[in-house]
């Protein structure tokens, strides 16, 4: 006895059945039938099969569907645009941005004659890409009309003229890309090393107890805090620098303000003046002239007569949350090492999840702290001073110059002026102190601008110094050709050329091509051991690779700019915080209330800081003209690309394309105050 299939025919009654109306083509409707009654609707018994009057309906609800959500999308994306604000008045150097319309309109044009091309019967494949093949597709016998001419003039034009600088250009990119995937590789392996070992710096001599008494190492801490104009920080950064677990008669904070504004001036004396009636041994600094930014601020403040009486200085920036056991765990290491000029620590976020651009720069700087600064750390004694959470020898800092005001990167400066003068660096990869991420865009683009213009500014500056220095040729070439030249220089320069314009021109010169494996598996290679030291980040792997690509134009404008001193080289902004506490700082607290002993109240100053997130101004997203238009160049290549079937080639144009779209719209990330 066959089956029964009378369940069947009930479950599709479920739900509201709709009706499609259709007049013509052009005129359709839907209208939903009140009640699901099994009468509403004929079932066929014998025959399941569907009409072509019901696909095209189905099509049509799908078509109806989909149209409403890229309605909505077009309409969030409308709703941005609308409120944003271009980038280009701001601009003070747009003859990059005018280079990149003009290969923008090119391209263009371009796209529109290989279009006709191709539906004049101009079809190549990649066998016809070869020399032999395209001359003899634009021999005269093959020409038929004045079209065939001028397109046969431009395919030959193309084969002689330019294909072969592009492709040497091509190349020499290329070897350039894998130096450096090379060198990142070899680091890698270092961290591996380091790793498998369980190598890490340790104190001669461990630190004992404040209770012992003499047998404790604690010299003279001076603890700097600059600041300019961040009151959304500077609570929280003085509370946790106010509670480090050192003797408070050898510890002294300096609070040095360069804010211009009157009300985050007073706000930031009033805390510092809440503390000192807490029994703390914090003072208030501000300038009233303001020269040479956070290097002339920390220059004017060791210039205090009371400077001498202190042995070594930690600098923390104003969105710095130190443990209180911070100097516990680096000053020791100065102990009976006359060599050692400074103890770095790793930064770790207390926002690194709050939206997809901090998960990005979270990967970046993991890798920076656990791989970069970790390996040159135990290999070589040298890296680049991270600016804050550090803990200098002033001696070093006085041998070395002191600060200096002729970069946009201070803290590089005074590292590799101390490296030439023969002091070493230690790297704590264990010793954590907390900071903030930029969450939006805006902060973190101008914050990258700064960081790869000065490298290049203190290279000019410190070549000469750097070849007539009595360190040994070994550490000249490390300096020279790896810490500037490979990681400062040359990788901007090729992940923007290589990617965002030799990409897109070899799908208009087809004679000159790039490998798939550059353009696709050695940048996935990359990613994945950039992605390694933050294994909680791999499901963003790919907007990883895309996002670093976009951020490409903007390292590789600093950079030029660094280079050759234009005008935007000495821009400084400071980077806008949102002020989020440190859970560690919280407990750290409560703990010293437990313990008896007189803290700020904390949910007063957690309130205050609310307070002032609700006062905040309107945000407004920016419109960026420079992603923009490449984001443009990158989807006409990728356009291009469909008509010689270059299947890897298009994937990567078309996402990266939309990656620049993103950025350029201010679509990733926070908006901006």
């Amino acid at each position: 006895m066959a089956p029964s299939f009378d369940w069947w025919a009930k479950e599709t009654h479920r739900g509201t059945p709709v009706v499609v109306k259709m007049q013509n083509p052009n005129n359709w409707s839907m209208v939903e039938l009140e009640s699901p009654l099994n009468d509403d609707v004929y079932i066929h018994k014998g025959n399941n099969k569907k009409t072509p009057k019901q696909l095209t309906w189905v099509l049509l609800l799908k078509a109806h569907k989909a149209a409403g959500c890229l309605t909505s999308i077009a309409a969030a994306v409308r709703r941005r645009v609308s409120a944003g604000r271009t980038d280009r008045t701001t601009t003070k150097n747009t003859r990059f941005y005018t280079c990149i319309k003009i290969f923008l309109w090119v391209s263009i044009l371009l796209l529109g004659f290989e279009l006709a091309a191709y539906f004049k019967g101009w079809h190549f494949s990649a066998p016809d890409l070869e020399l032999q093949s395209l001359y003899t597709l634009t021999s005269s016998l093959a020409i038929k009309g004045v079209f065939g001419s001028i397109y046969s003039k431009w395919v030959s034009i193309r084969v002689e003229y330019l294909a072969p600088p592009l492709q040497f250009l091509a190349n020499a990119c290329i070897l350039l890309f894998l130096i450096q995937s090379v060198d990142r590789l070899v680091l890698c392996l270092g961290c591996f090393w380091i790793r498998f070992k369980n190598i890490k710096p340790l104190p001669k001599q461990g630190l004992t107890d404040l209770e012992d008494g003499d047998g404790g190492f604690f010299p003279m801490v001076l603890v700097q805090i600059p600041m300019c104009n961040e009151k959304e920080v500077y609570q929280q950064s003085i509370g946790a620098v106010c509670n480090l677990d050192w003797p408070k008669t050898k510890l002294l904070i300096q609070v040095l303000d360069d804010s211009d504004d009157l009300i985050t001036q007073t706000l930031i004396e009033e805390e510092v003046l809440k503390w000192q009636q807490e029994g703390a041994n914090i003072l208030y600094r501000h300038r009233v002239i303001r020269e040479g930014y956070k290097a002339g601020n920390l220059k004017s403040a060791m210039n205090c007569s009371y400077v001498k009486d202190y042995e070594f200085v930690a600098i923390f920036d104003a969105d710095f949350q130190p443990t209180p056991d911070f100097l516990k765990r680096t000053v020791p290491h100065f102990k009976d090492n006359e060599e050692l000029g400074l103890v770095q620590a790793r930064w770790s976020f207390v926002n690194k999840d709050e939206n997809l651009l901090t998960r990005l720069q979270n990967i970046n700087l993991a890798f920076h702290f656990e791989v970069e600064q970790q390996v040159n750390g135990i290999f070589l004694n040298f890296f680049g001073f991270n600016g804050t959470a550090g803990v200098w020898r002033i001696k070093a800092l006085e041998e070395s110059g002191g600060w200096l005001e002729r970069t946009t990167v201070e803290d590089m400066d005074i590292a590799v002026r101390a490296h030439l003068h023969g002091w070493k660096f230690v790297f704590l990869n264990d010793v954590e102190c907390q900071c903030e991420l930029p969450e939006s865009y805006e902060a973190y683009r101008k914050q990258q601008h700064r960081w790869h213009s000065g490298p290049m500014q203190l290279f000019r500056l410190c070549l000469p110094d750097i070849i007539r220095s009595k360190i040994s040729i070994g550490k000249k070439a490390n300096m020279i050709f790896l810490f500037f030249l490979l990681r400062k220089l040359i990788l901007p320069f090729y992940s923007f050329t290589l990617f965002c314009i030799i990409l897109p021109m070899t799908m208009f010169i087809p004679e000159a091509t790039l490998p798939s494996w550059v353009v696709c598996y050695i940048p996935a290679t990359m990613s994945f051991l950039n992605i390694l030291p933050a294994p909680k980040s791999f499901p963003f792997i790919v907007p990883y690779l895309l996002f670093e690509n976009t951020m490409s134009v903007t390292k590789f404008n600093a950079m030029i700019s660094g280079l050759f001193q234009l005008g935007s080289a000495y821009e400084w902004v400071v980077t806008k915080k949102s002020g989020r506490s440190s859970d560690g700082d919280l407990v750290s607290l409560v703990e010293k209330e437990k313990d008896g002993q007189t803290v700020p109240n904390l949910e007063e100053t957690k309130e205050e800081i609310q307070q002032q997130g609700l006062n905040r101004k309107k945000k407004h997203n920016r419109i960026y003209t420079k992603e923009l238009a490449l984001a443009f160049l990158l989807l006409t290549a990728a356009t291009r690309s469909l008509l010689s079937a270059q299947g890897i080639h298009f994937y990567f144009l078309l996402f990266q394309g939309i990656s620049f779209l993103l950025v350029g719209l201010d679509l990733i990330g926070e908006q901006v105050a």
